[in-house]
């Protein structure tokens, strides 16, 4: 690991990072995330932000172009669909700065990671 890089303790230093203009879509993709599933505990992971709810719901983080999505590759599969207008891979796609950030599509798919981590939980207690 790259000694002069950065280590982030929570997720208000690691968004505090960026200009005003990047803090605001973090903000606000956070906030998404947190009304969908309010109980979710804030993480840095992998220096990124993330949200755990019976394992991790979804990462996200700022690049120089874009916001990075990561809800693995089940929430990637299940909403192609509506990603394809996005550069997608296994389990991550980018939102580019030039085009509005689809905070509905980010909703629905932070629901369907929690209802995917609840059924998992349930499948463990059988």
């Amino acid at each position: 690991m790259n000694p002069e890089k950065k280590q982030f303790k929570n997720i208000d230093e690691y968004i505090s990072d960026f200009s005003v203009e990047i803090r605001i879509l973090l903000e606000e993709i956070r906030a998404t995330i947190k009304n969908e599933v309010p109980e979710a505990e804030e993480v840095i992971s992998y220096q990124m932000p993330a949200f755990k709810y019976h394992g991790i719901l979804v990462y996200f983080a700022a690049f120089k172009n874009h916001i990075g999505f990561y809800p693995a590759s089940s929430g990637i599969e299940m909403f192609k669909n509506e990603l394809s207008e996005y550069k997608t891979s296994k389990g991550a796609v980018q939102f580019p700065y030039n085009k509005p950030i689809p905070f509905n599509l980010i909703a629905k798919i932070v629901k369907f990671r929690k209802d995917e981590n609840l059924a998992k939980v349930k499948l463990k207690s059988k």
